[in-house]
């Protein structure tokens, strides 16, 4: 009987372990993601929360030293616990106080909870070694204790990007793992409660059920929650939301003004969109000597398309958009779909859901004019393709006399972000970069860039395609910059392995972030 007690024993320690492991590293990658969803720069985020969250197990794991012997399990328990609450609250709380306070607050915020949890997770495997040192020698303790943590970490590594981001989302991840770590602590607590205290049993199982509800109430209402949160995020009411294994992509209507916002950021509104549109489809169009193979990276949901279909000469449009929820919502949702007035469907397009980058390195296509409608660099993965390295690819994917076009956000608010592009188009190879720019009511100023390797001319500008707000005299206007969006001097080109896009880009719009309206 000794002998099959204590193997149940190390068997439900070995079990308590894998999971600690599990949960520790899921709230890890919860917190990341969060903050870099809501605060733009993962590498940054990540690398903040990797590094707080290391040095804190280390403290951690050096107070616990100075937990006492007696009673370990109802310590480990407690541990637990008040892990698995801060652990689960930890994206709800995120994004409650997302709207509510600055960056700088929220930044703080962000590296408080990664802390907290660091020095809980610190606490876990030297308390588990000593309740287990009774089973094994010590060699043979820590070898068990730290290969069971890391075979959960890695278990959780594998379950974030595949499964829990894109099925179940970051709320409902952070709280049923927040529910698991206390379920663990309930389990530990029913396994040892013979040796424990009845009064200690019955207040740590009464606080342990008391967060157990609280979370499964908030698993119950995480839709209306999520939708709440949503609603304070957006001006006018919302019509579609989809949280896709890449993005949150949401439509909201007002009137006759329908918007699209991917990850809260706003990528049109219906009553402005065809003054941008314009800007980077006809103008290239009439640009380009040639225009039959036409290339769309991004603008999956065919606003683009429906102006390149315009012209009489383009033969076929290749669209490659990341996510297939693009196309789908281009296709199906009948707000977008009467914008892009079927684009998606007509028989010239042809739509590839991959990565822009891996399918210009896959392509053996030519292309007679390439639009680049990607979104804004707010981050790693995307300012690399506003790289040398993607421009490259893209330049070696067209035809002798082909010409590329690309959004270059606004050169008023992101201003070294914009001319960093132009220079980067220059560092590629294009021989000829022509930058300019429009006013899109919804955006303020934007930036476009045309490069070839022929001279490019969009002067006098003349059309015959049906459009609502070109003309000889906007186009004229579009090249020239005024002081305050001139190009400044001492800028970098973006390169792969030295994003400076990335870095203008945040510095531009922190600027923006700290301005404070008085009245």
């Amino acid at each position: 009987m000794p002998f099959q007690k204590n193997r149940a024993e190390k068997t439900v320690l070995g079990i308590a372990i894998f999971i600690a492991g599990l949960c520790s590293i899921i709230y890890e990658l919860l917190i990341s993601t969060t903050s870099s969803y809501f605060l733009g720069d993962s590498i940054t985020q990540f690398s903040l929360t990797i590094g707080f969250y290391m040095a804190a197990m280390g403290l951690g794991s050096y107070l616990s030293q100075w937990f006492p012997e007696e009673r370990l399990a109802a310590w480990f328990i407690g541990v637990e616990g008040l892990l698995g609450l801060v652990g689960g609250a930890s994206v709800p709380l995120l994004y409650f106080f997302f709207t509510r306070v600055s960056p700088e607050a929220y930044q703080g915020l962000v590296l408080g909870l990664t802390v907290v949890i660091g020095v809980l997770t610190g606490f876990e495997i030297p308390l588990l070694a000593r309740i287990m040192k009774k089973y094994y020698p010590l060699r043979e303790n820590l070898a068990n204790v730290m290969s069971l943590d890391y075979f959960g970490a890695l278990l959780a590594t594998l379950l974030f990007p595949f499964l829990l981001l894109p099925f179940f989302g970051l709320f409902r991840s952070s709280v049923f793992f927040g529910l698991v770590n206390v379920s663990l602590g309930v389990f530990i607590l029913l396994y040892f409660a013979g040796r424990l205290p009845r009064s200690l049993v019955r207040g740590m199982f009464g606080v342990t059920l008391g967060i157990s509800l609280v979370f499964g109430i908030l698993l119950y209402q995480a839709q209306p929650l999520l939708e709440d949160w949503d609603s304070r995020s957006y001006p006018h009411r919302i019509v579609y939301s989809e949280r896709t294994p890449y993005q949150q992509l949401t439509v909201t209507k007002n009137r006759s003004d329908v918007r699209l916002y991917i990850n809260r950021v706003i990528q049109f509104s219906s009553v402005d969109e065809y003054r941008y549109h314009e800007a980077l489809g006809i103008i290239p169009l009439e640009a380009a000597p040639y225009r039959e193979q036409v290339l769309i990276l991004g603008g999956g949901e065919g606003l683009l398309a429906r102006e390149v279909l315009k012209h009489p000469g383009v033969k076929q449009v290749t669209i490659v958009d990341l996510d297939p929820a693009v196309f789908r919502l281009g296709r199906e949702q009948p707000y977008i779909r009467d914008l892009n007035e079927g684009a998606l469907d007509h028989p010239k397009v042809q739509t590839i859901a991959q990565d822009a980058s891996q399918f210009l390195a896959e392509t053996e296509n030519y292309y007679d004019l390439i639009l680049v409608d990607l979104p804004d660099p707010s981050n790693e993965a995307v300012a690399r393709l506003y790289s040398t390295w993607f421009f490259g690819m893209a330049r070696n994917r067209l035809t002798a006399n082909g010409v590329l076009a690309t959004q270059a956000t606004s050169p008023f608010h992101t201003r070294d972000a914009f001319w960093c592009i132009v220079k980067t188009l220059r560092a590629t190879g294009f021989r000829h970069v022509l930058p300019y720019h429009t006013y899109v009511p919804s955006f303020g100023d934007w930036g476009f860039v045309l490069a070839g390797a022929q001279p490019l001319a969009i002067t006098p500008f003349r059309t015959n395609l049906p459009v609502r707000y070109l003309d000889g005299e906007v186009v004229e206007a579009m090249l020239h910059f005024p002081d305050d969006s001139a190009r400044p001097s001492g800028l970098e080109p973006n390169r792969l392995d030295q994003p400076a896009l990335l870095d203008y880009y945040l510095e531009d719009w922190e600027k923006w972030s700290r301005e404070v309206v008085v009245e």
